[in-house]
């Protein structure tokens, strides 16, 4: 039904506007390059499907989807933090392939490139959870709740701190913050919700595999985060939106004018979120919504 279709883009928003608003918490509040965002989300997928299989509830599977990302976060910031630029990219990166290379070859616990099927489906007061329209009423609530968290933190003296360090991070240790702490509260945290939108992922598409959670999920998701802004919470949410809704018209243009193979479409597609970023960075580079760059005197409150 064209309703359900709908629906299931909705479902898709919701997912990835949580995964990008908690990326902007590392890369658009603390300035830091992540290339390996789809780890988090990966392991907040295989932990919640793991558990759920074993009988656990949604909700206590989700929760600790959640956590073990986070766990995740706090190892690898504070092994990998105090490397800057590119060195820190290249690591982010390269973690994201090894969590991808590790659920691959996980022999009977992850089901190795088979992955895991049969997901359970979430339930909400007893009442499971089947057709699109209560997925999206019950993912949308969840989303909600999840942005409301994070732009509550970066409204906190601790999200301001966060924008000291990404401007000057220099001035903002000389105020006598440790800043090491503050960069890997913030990797954790927004690890923590990648965590929880790998879980409703899991429970939604019921089926996960590790090729679901490669190197170019994670350039997708930075692709949501640069093209609404750093810095924005309204504005991760617009990318979100329109970097899911972009690939379906895009879909049906292709279909009806280009008869070429799905390999190419997904070739193309890439080729124009290159062209569209480049564009961004030409004629608006704080992106759609970006918050304007405050100055010392701001941040030192």
């Amino acid at each position: 039904m064209i309703t359900d279709y709908f629906l299931s883009i909705a479902i898709m928003i919701c997912m990835y506007s949580i995964l990008a608003v908690s990326l902007n918490m590392i890369l658009g509040f603390t300035g830091l390059l992540n290339l390996g965002h789809a780890a988090f989300f990966a392991l907040g997928a295989y932990t919640s499907a793991l558990l759920s299989l074993a009988g656990f509830s949604f909700w206590i599977s989700m929760i600790s989807g959640g956590c073990v990302a986070a766990l995740f976060g706090l190892v690898i910031g504070g092994s990998s933090l105090r490397l800057r630029g590119d060195y820190l990219a290249i690591a982010t990166l390269g973690f994201g392939e090894i969590v991808r290379i590790l659920l691959k070859n996980g022999g009977d616990l992850t089901r190795g490139a088979l992955g895991l099927v049969g997901i359970p489906r979430p339930s909400f007061f007893g009442i499971v959870i089947k057709t699109q329209l209560q997925y999206f009423v019950l993912y949308l609530i969840i989303a909600v709740l999840c942005i409301f968290l994070l732009w509550c933190i970066a409204q906190s003296p601790f999200g301001r701190v966060l924008r000291g360090i990404r401007e000057d991070e220099l001035a903002v240790s000389s105020l006598g913050k440790n800043v090491f702490q503050y960069k890997v509260i913030a990797v954790s945290l927004g690890a923590c919700f990648a965590g929880i939108a790998g879980s409703l992922f899991a429970h939604y598409i019921t089926y996960i595999e590790p090729n679901s959670f490669g190197f170019m999920e994670s350039i997708i998701i930075v692709c949501m985060v640069v093209l609404g802004g750093l810095g924005s919470i309204a504005g991760s949410v617009l990318g979100a939106v329109l970097l899911i809704i972009f690939p379906e018209l895009f879909k049906m243009v292709v279909q009806e004018w280009l008869p070429v193979s799905i390999e190419m479409q997904a070739g193309i597609k890439f080729l124009l979120y290159g062209v569209i970023l480049v564009v961004l960075m030409l004629y608006k580079r704080e992106g759609l919504l970006g918050e304007k760059r405050r100055g010392n005197h701001d941040l030192a409150s």
